[in-house]
């Protein structure tokens, strides 16, 4: 039975709805649903990117079955989930049909949210709600995306935004998402940063790994350098309300953000470029805890708080502050046991680790904000169940 004291809320998790799903089994290359044969078995695979291991990866309704997603939040105890479109999104489609998709997916995301059973305990509150999609591809008119905007403030169950890295396809320091980033905070939508080029895949050698150096390795390598050039282009400075949730932790960003403070006051381009040092920054960010180890999760909530301190003008570390901004993440349906089992080990695994930060693991109203309560401030939900 779910915790309704202490509610977990899962901010990372995804869906490939059957509108999307059909989209793909549609396509004859990269991204797609394909059937996929091994002697007599035949399975659906999904192959998101060119040159994929193995085929890709086995697909089945876990991706968008409804009520495989609420069976697995029962099985893990977790009261609410807000789910997102899984990539790559949009980013493969000529700009006129993925306007077109971007609305109706909206709808359709909406439709299976406002459906879902009330949230158990929770006065009020649905069991899911959504991460929207924007027609984030180049040649799109911002208006255009600005339009969509608009219309994901209609539909009271979408809370947020799921957007890649490559922005309308010069990455998200590009200056002409600036109007989009303005509507955005005016409509304080949350904006889900995540992953799904990764890096050169040349560097991960010729031997067989499958999967683990892409997901390991290249999507929070990915959205490092994605995240730090959006810092670097002075976003943060120019939108300070924005709220942008990390996958991942934030990939390598935490134990990187002193080399790189370092490296602008040493270079003469960027030096006097922002208004803060980079550090402060990380403080203003949301970080999924899709790390697996409490050791990991630690050094990024002691990162956050140290953010205060390197504020212009001079300030102070916040003890407390990188408990409030750390949120709980399943990445359900992806890591799937290998063999069958009632829980699955990525989502223990992290639970795990969250109850186990040092400074964390003896305080129970910590635990209770990063495992529920920071999500549903952060989704302006909170009010609606405490006073």
């Amino acid at each position: 039975m779910a915790n309704t004291t202490h509610p977990i809320v899962d901010v990372h998790t995804h869906v490939y709805l059957p509108r999307y799903a059909a989209e793909l089994r549609a396509r004859t290359s990269a991204p797609r649903i394909l059937n996929w044969t091994n002697g007599a078995k035949t399975e659906e695979r999904l192959l998101i990117l060119d040159g994929e291991p193995s085929g890709g990866r086995p697909i089945g309704p876990q991706y968008w079955d409804r009520d495989e997603k609420l069976e697995f939040m029962r099985r893990h105890d977790i009261n609410i989930s807000f789910v997102s479109s899984a990539n790559p999104w949009l980013d493969f489609l000529p700009s006129d049909r993925a306007q077109t998709l971007a609305h109706e997916l909206n709808n359709d995301l909406e439709e299976y949210c406002a459906s879902s059973p009330p949230a158990e305990g929770l006065s009020g509150l649905k069991t899911l709600y959504g991460f929207g999609l924007l027609p984030l591809v180049p040649d799109v008119e911002v208006s255009t995306i600005i339009q969509t905007i608009e219309h994901l403030k209609t539909l009271p169950h979408i809370r947020g935004i799921i957007m890649g890295t490559k922005g309308v396809g010069k990455g998200l320091d590009d200056n002409a998402l600036d109007p989009v980033w303005d509507a955005i905070q005016a409509a304080r939508l949350v904006v889900f940063i995540h992953p799904h080029y990764g890096v050169d895949t040349s560097a991960f050698g010729d031997n067989d790994n499958g999967h683990v150096l892409p997901l390991a390795l290249g999507f929070p390598f990915e959205t490092t350098i994605a995240v730090t050039r959006l810092i670097l282009s002075g976003v943060l400075d120019r939108f300070p309300d924005l709220r942008l949730l990390l996958a991942h932790s934030g990939g390598a960003l935490p134990q990187l953000s002193s080399r790189l403070a370092s490296c602008i006051q040493h270079d003469p381009i960027v030096a006097n470029r922002l208004k803060h040092d980079a550090r402060y920054y990380l403080g203003q960010l949301y970080f999924d805890a899709v790390a697996y180890g409490s050791e990991e999760l630690t050094f990024v909530t002691r990162t956050i708080s140290r953010a205060s301190a390197f504020k212009n003008g001079g300030g102070s570390a916040d003890p407390l502050a990188g408990s409030t901004r750390l949120l709980f993440g399943t990445d359900h349906p992806f890591f799937p046991p290998l063999e069958a089992s009632q829980k699955w080990p990525s989502v223990e695994n992290n639970l795990a680790a969250i109850r186990k930060m040092v400074g964390v693991n003896s305080q129970p109203g910590q635990q209770a904000n990063i495992l529920g309560l920071n999500a549903l401030r952060l989704f302006d939900l909170h009010d609606q169940v405490y006073t």
